[in-house]
C-alpha cells in the first residue's frame, strides 16, 4: 500500500510521490529522484524540516528537541527523514525545486475540445496519454505554450484530471496571442504542450466554513476545488461570490447549478458590476458577502481574481475588522 504525496516547493513547483508505509518521506522522495534537503537521517540536524499542510502521518520517534521543538510539532512541523505517511499529504518543502534537482514536468496533448462560451470566456480541453499521469492539487495551474510559438501562458486547470483530459477556462483577450489561436485557428486534434503543476493556490483540508471568491475565469480553479469536494463531501458550509463585469461574462452557471446538487453544503450567488446589467444580482462581490459568510473569523478565504478585486477584498475584510482562520488568494492578469 502506498500514499500519494504531494511536495511544494516554494518556487510553486509541484511534485507528487508515492510514499509506502512505514518509508520515510525523504527516502520514498530519493528513490523517485527528488533530493528534499537533508545533512543527516538521524532526526539531529533539522534540514529535512518541513510544513504538513493536510494529511495524516507519524512523526518517528529518533529526533531531538533542536532539531524540532514541541512547538514546531503543534503547528504542523516535521522531519521528512523521521516522518512516515500514513494518508495522502501534502508538504510544503521550503526550498526551491532546483535545489531538489527536478525540473517541470511536461507533457504532449491535442486539443479535445475548444468552445467559446462568451464574448469574454473560452472553455478549452486537451487529452493525452501523458497527461494519464498527471497530478495536481485543485486550484493549482499549467503553463500552455501557444501553438506556432515559444510563447506560454498560465492557466488554471478548471476540472480534474479524468482518462487523461482536463480542462481551462481562458479569457478571451482581443489580439491575444493564445486567444487568437483558440478563437481564429484551434481545431480538434491540434497538439499543445503544458507544464507543471505550479501553484500555491489550492484546496487544503477543509476544517472549517469556507468563503470562495471568484472574478471573471478565476471561477476556473473553484470548479476543479467543487470536484474535488463533491467527491470527498464536506461536513462545513461552503459559499462561492462570483463576480464579473458584464452580463456577458457569466459563464458556467449550468455547472454550479449542478455542484448545488451534489453538494450538500454548497451554495452560491453571482454578480455582475456594470450598471447596465440586467442581471438580479449588480455590484461587486464585496456587496454580497454576509456576515454569516465570515463567520466572525471563522472561516477559510480563497479568491482568485484579477489585481483590483484581490486588493478591494483583502482591504473590505480589513473593515470589517475580521481575521479570517486562512486567507489564500491568486491575482491574475490576461496576457497579450
Amino acid at each position: 500500500m502506498t500514499h500519494k504525496v504531494a511536495l511544494n516547493f516554494e518556487d510553486g513547483v509541484t511534485r507528487f510521490i508515492d510514499a509506502a508505509v512505514g518509508e520515510a518521506i525523504a527516502d520514498a522522495a530519493y528513490h523517485q529522484g527528488i533530493n528534499l534537503p537533508l545533512d543527516c537521517r538521524d532526526g539531529a540536524c533539522g534540514a529535512c524540516k518541513c510544513f504538513v499542510e493536510s494529511g495524516r502521518y507519524d512523526l518517528g520517534e529518533e529526533y531531538i528537541e533542536d532539531a524540532l521543538s514541541e512547538a514546531e510539532i503543534e503547528q504542523g512541523y516535521v522531519l521528512t527523514c523521521q516522518m512516515r505517511a500514513e494518508s495522502d499529504c501534502v508538504i510544503r518543502v521550503p526550498a526551491a525545486s532546483v535545489v531538489c534537482k527536478i525540473q517541470q514536468s511536461n507533457y504532449h496533448a491535442a486539443i479535445s475540445n475548444v468552445r467559446q462560451l462568451s464574448e469574454s470566456t473560452i472553455a478549452l480541453s486537451v487529452k493525452g496519454n501523458s497527461l494519464s499521469q498527471l497530478a495536481f492539487l485543485p486550484g493549482q495551474y499549467a503553463n500552455l505554450k501557444v501553438p506556432g510559438s515559444d510563447q506560454v501562458r498560465a492557466y488554471s486547470f478548471s476540472s480534474l484530471q479524468k482518462d487523461g483530459e482536463v480542462s481551462f477556462l481562458i479569457r478571451n483577450v482581443p489580439g491575444g496571442l493564445m486567444s487568437s489561436f483558440l478563437t481564429s485557428f484551434a481545431k480538434v486534434g491540434d497538439n499543445v504542450n503544458l507544464a507543471g503543476p505550479l501553484g500555491v493556490f489550492y484546496l487544503r483540508d477543509i476544517n472549517r466554513p469556507l468563503l470562495l471568491l471568484a472574478g471573471g475565469t478565476g471561477l476556473a480553479p473553484f470548479t476543479a476545488m467543487l470536484e474535488k469536494i463533491a467527491e470527498h463531501g464536506s461536513e462545513h458550509p461552503l459559499h462561492l461570490i462570483y463576480g464579473v463585469t458584464h452580463d456577458h461574462d457569466l459563464v458556467e452557471i449550468d455547472k454550479l447549478e449542478a455542484f448545488v446538487a451534489c453538494i450538500p453544503n454548497f451554495t452560491y450567488s453571482a454578480c455582475v458590476a456594470s450598471p447596465d446589467s440586467v442581471y438580479p444580482q449588480k455590484g461587486y462581490v464585496t456587496q454580497h458577502i454576509e456576515p454569516q459568510h465570515l463567520n466572525d473569523g471563522e472561516v477559510d478565504i480563497y479568491l482568485c481574481g484579477p489585481p483590483p478585486m484581490v486588493e478591494g477584498v483583502s482591504e473590505y475584510i480589513r473593515e470589517q475588522g475580521v481575521q479570517p482562520a486562512s486567507f489564500y488568494y491568486e491575482k491574475f492578469a490576461a496576457s497579450v
